[in-house]
C-alpha cells in the first residue's frame, strides 16, 4: 500500500538490459538467522483486515504469525518504554512503520475507531526521541496520516531494537497503523522531503545482526485458512511446491528501486482437465506484488477480458465486479505468468463474500442469487497490483538486497516446516533458480475504461438494491498509489 509520497520518475525509457541467472545453492545451518511469524485468522469488526501475532522462533530466523481476517494481514508489536501494544497492517507496498496517536481527532472520537489497532503516546515513553515533522502519507482509498518521525524501542516477535525510527500520525483517517517493509528508498522522508533513508524494519534487523540479508518470504495461505507465515531472513520449503523461480524487480526509468514491481507477461484461464490455458492477449505489464492490497488491479482492457471470461458484472459506482457466490466452486483457475513461473488462482480465492450489512441485507442479483465481489478490479490510471487475492496462491521471497522476487506455487494449509536461511550476496535465496531470459521491462498503461463488459445498469444482471454496492460499501483497501501515474506511459525495467 503506497501513499502519495511514492513518486515514480517520468524520465525517458532506458534500454533493456539482460539479466544473468544462475542456480542458487541450498544452505541449512544449525542456527539460521531467520525471524518468523505465523499467520492466524480470526473474525474482526472489519472483515477485510488480517492480524499478525508475533512470536520468537527458537532459531535466529525471524518468523511471524499473520491473522487472516479475509482482507488484510496484521502484526502485533510494542513500542516505547514501558511497552505500548500496537497492531499494524503488514505491507510490502510501503516502507514506513506508522502508528496512530491517542490524541488525534480521529482516534479520540466517540466511536474509538483506533481501539483495535492501538495507539502510541510519546509522552508516556521514557525512550522517545523526536526526529522531524516530515511524515505525511495518503492512500488512494482516501485514508492517510501525517505527523512526526520519532525513534524508540520496538519489540516484534521477541526481537527488541533500540532507537528504531517510525512515524506517528497526529492527524489520521485510518484506524490501524501500517508496517511497511518495502525498499528504504520508498520511505516518506525520502520521496517527499529528499532526506536520507533510515533503516526500516527489514534493514534494521540486518543492521542489528538478527538476519543476514534484507529479504523475507511470505506465505499467506488460503482465504479460509487460520494460519500463514512471514519469515524475515529465511524461507520455509515446507510451504511451497517444486522449486522457487527468481525474476528481477523492475526499476523506474531513472534507475531507482522504490517498489516491488515485476513484469507480468501473461494472464489466462485454465478451463480443461488437460491443463490447457486460454491466454488473454496483452503486452507485459508492470505489477506491484503488494500484500497491502486486498484486491488485485489489472489494466482496464485486461480486466475486461477477465470479466467477460468469468461472466462478471461490473459496478462502475464502486469500481468492483460481482459474480454469483456459487462461482467459488467453479474448477477454472486464473493463471498469472511471469516469464516462466506461474501463479494459478482458484475461483474460491477470488470470490469474496461480503456478508450482510448493518441491517442484515445480503448482496443479491435481481434473480435472487447471492452476489460476491470478484477479486480482480480495473487499475484505471494507476499502476497494476497483484494483491492478496492472487498472492495467497503463491509462495513469495522478496530479496531487496538483490532486487529479485522468487515465486513458487503455494502449498495451502501445509503443516510441514523446513526453514532455511537466506544468505548474503548474489544467489543467496536457497532452493531458487533464476529464470533465463526473463522479461525485464513493462509498461504502466493508460486507463481505457471497460468496453464490452456487462455493467450494473437496469435490465442487466447487477446486484439488487440490497447489494454491497448500494447498501454496504466494502472495506477493501487499494494498495500502492503513485502520484503522476494517471495517463502516463511509464516504462519499468530491470538492471
Amino acid at each position: 500500500m503506497r501513499g502519495d509520497a511514492f513518486i515514480w520518475s517520468l524520465a525517458t525509457a532506458i534500454p533493456l538490459l539482460s539479466t544473468a541467472v544462475e542456480s542458487l545453492q541450498v544452505v541449512k545451518r544449525d542456527n539460521p538467522s531467520v525471524l518468523g511469524f505465523d499467520i492466524e485468522r480470526f473474525q474482526a469488526a472489519k472483515p477485510i483486515h488480517r492480524d499478525i501475532i508475533a512470536k520468537r522462533a527458537s532459531t535466529k530466523t525471524i518468523s511471524q504469525d499473520l491473522d487472516n481476517q479475509k482482507n488484510l494481514y496484521f502484526c502485533n508489536l510494542t513500542l516505547g518504554t514501558p511497552p505500548q501494544t500496537i497492531r499494524a497492517h503488514i505491507d510490502t507496498g510501503s516502507s514506513d512503520l506508522w502508528v496512530n496517536t491517542a490524541d488525534s481527532r480521529f482516534c479520540s472520537s466517540r466511536s474509538s475507531p483506533c481501539s483495535q489497532g492501538g495507539t502510541y503516546d510519546s509522552s508516556s515513553s521514557s525512550t522517545y526521541q523526536l526526529v522531524n515533522n516530515d511524515f505525511n502519507i495518503s492512500y488512494v482509498d482516501g485514508s492517510g496520516a501525517s505527523g512526526d518521525y520519532v525513534t524508540d524501542f520496538i519489540n516484534i516477535g521477541g526481537i527488541k531494537l533500540k532507537d528504531f525510527q517510525f512515524a506517528i500520525g497526529h492527524t489520521s483517517s485510518s484506524p490501524l497503523g501500517v508496517l511497511g517493509i518495502g525498499y528504504e528508498a520508498g520511505e516518506v522522508q525520502v520521496t517527499r522531503s529528499g532526506d536520507e533513508s533510515y533503516p526500516n524494519l527489514p534493514a534494521a534487523l540486518v543492521k542489528a545482526g538478527h538476519i543476514r540479508s534484507n529479504a523475507y518470504s511470505l506465505w499467506l495461505n488460503d482465504l479460509g485458512a487460520s494460519r500463514g507465515q512471514i519469515l524475515f531472513g529465511g524461507i520455509d520449503t515446507g510451504k511451497f511446491q517444486g522449486k522457487l523461480q527468481t525474476i528481477p524487480v523492475l526499476h523506474t526509468s531513472r534507475g531507482d528501486y522504490t517498489s516491488l514491481v515485476v513484469a507480468l507477461t501473461g494472464v489466462g484461464i485454465r478451463t480443461g482437465s488437460d491443463g490447457s490455458i486460454d491466454t488473454f492477449p496483452s503486452q507485459p505489464v508492470a505489477v506491484a506484488m503488494d500484500s497491502g492490497s486486498s484486491l488485485s488491479y489489472l489494466p482496464d482492457a485486461l480486466a475486461a477480458k477477465v470479466y467477460n471470461a468469468v461472466d462478471a458484472v461490473f459496478d462502475p459506482a464502486n469500481n468492483l465486479a460481482f459474480v454469483p457466490c456459487s462461482m467459488a466452486s467453479d474448477n477454472r483457475k486464473l493463471v498469472f505468468t511471469f516469464s516462466s513461473p506461474q501463479i494459478a488462482v482458484g475461483m474460491d480465492e477470488l470470490v469474496i463474500d461480503l456478508g450482510p450489512d448493518a441491517n442484515g441485507n445480503e448482496a443479491t442479483f435481481r434473480d435472487g442469487s447471492k452476489a460476491c465481489v470478484f477479486g480482480i478490479a480495473p487499475a484505471g490510471g494507476s499502476i497494476s497490483i497483484l494483491g492478496d487475492t492472487v498472492l495467497r496462491s503463491a509462495y513469495l521471497v522478496y530479496d531487496l538486497d538483490n532486487n529479485e522476487i522468487s515465486i513458487a506455487p503455494t502449498l495451502f494449509n501445509s503443516t510441514e516446516t523446513n526453514i532455511l536461511e537466506i544468505g548474503t550476496g548474489e544467489n543467496s535465496v536457497p532452493d531458487a533458480t533464476g529464470v533465463p531470459n526473463a522479461v525485464t521491462s513493462a509498461q504502466v498503461t493508460q486507463a481505457t475504461g471497460l468496453p464490452g463488459v456487462e455493467t450494473g445498469v437496469p435490465g442487466s444482471r447487477p446486484p439488487s438494491s440490497k447489494a454491497a454496492g448500494q447498501a454496504k460499501r466494502p472495506d477493501f483497501i487499494l494498495g500502492i498509489a503513485a502520484v503522476g501515474l494517471a495517463g502516463a506511459g511509464l516504462l519499468f525495467a530491470a538492471m
